[in-house]
This record gives structure tokens, C-alpha cells and sequence, in this order.
């Protein structure tokens, strides 16, 4: 295998990712226990699916790390706390966390681009299902018939 990136960077921001990850399956399982109200059974529903991925991406980037010949990380990311269990404030931490999650895989698109198609096309798939993600939790973030962006 041969390759032109820094190996050690890549590996780096791969077991971040997978910490992230694990951090968000995690968050949305918490997350999925602590919605009450009317509309719970959808958005609980919701975040069970988003700790089912969570859990998946966490794989494959432990396998990302493994096909390099380095050892995936134990650790997991951030949990914040707040104590905030308003469906609105779940949402906006789970957009943070969103928004940390993307980032950490376009740096990793910027390590690779150009040096690894494998490393290239997964973080490229990756990045695309984290944006489609934040463009979820931010439609539910916004007020019925409302179209804009939602702005905080």
C-alpha cells in the first residue's frame, strides 16, 4: 500500500471520528430516553436511528484505522450535560455535535484528497450524510411554515 499522506494525522483524526461517534451514540440514546410529550414516539423513533448510525459510522472508521495497520481508540468523545431535556435544546446539542462531527471529517478530506481514493470517497460519504443530518435537525429546529434557515 502505498501512500502519500501523514499517516499519523490521518490515524488521529480517524480515532476521533470514531470517538465522536461512539460520543453520539451515546448522546441519542440519552437523548431518545429523555423526549416527552406528544410527539414522542416519532422523534424518540429519530433518535434511535441516529445512535443506530452513530454506531455504524463509529465502525467504519475503526475499520479505516485497522486497514492502516494502527490500533482504533478506546475513548469517546465529549458528553455535555446540560440538564436541558426541552425537545428545542436536544436538538441544538445535537446540532453542535453535528456541526463537530463534520469538521473533524473535512479535515480528514483535506489530509487525504488527492493521495487516497479510499480515504478520499469515505470521508466525501461521510461528510454528505452529516450534512444531510444537520439539514434535519435544523428543518425541526424551525417553526411550522417557517422556510429560512433556522437562525439560533
Amino acid at each position: 500500500m502505498t501512500e502519500n499522506f501523514d499517516r499519523t494525522a490521518v490515524v488521529a483524526h480517524l480515532n476521533k471520528i470514531l470517538e465522536l461517534e461512539l460520543a453520539g451514540v451515546v448522546r441519542y440514546t440519552h437523548y431518545a430516553l429523555m423526549i416527552y410529550g406528544y410527539n414522542r414516539i416519532p422523534i424518540v423513533s429519530w433518535m434511535q436511528q441516529q445512535a443506530d448510525e452513530s454506531l455504524a459510522h463509529a465502525r467504519q472508521a475503526g475499520e479505516m484505522v485497522t486497514h492502516l495497520g494502527e490500533h482504533p481508540s478506546l475513548a469517546i468523545g465529549p458528553l455535555l450535560e446540560t440538564h436541558n431535556h426541552d425537545i428545542g435544546d436536544i436538538l441544538r446539542e445535537s446540532l453542535e455535535h453535528e456541526q463537530a462531527a463534520l469538521a473533524t471529517y473535512k479535515e480528514l478530506l483535506t489530509l487525504v484528497e488527492g493521495q487516497s481514493v479510499l480515504l478520499e470517497e469515505y470521508a466525501r460519504q461521510m461528510i454528505a450524510e452529516e450534512e444531510m443530518h444537520q439539514g434535519d435537525v435544523d428543518k425541526m429546529l424551525r417553526k411550522p411554515g417557517e422556510v429560512g434557515v433556522f437562525s439560533g
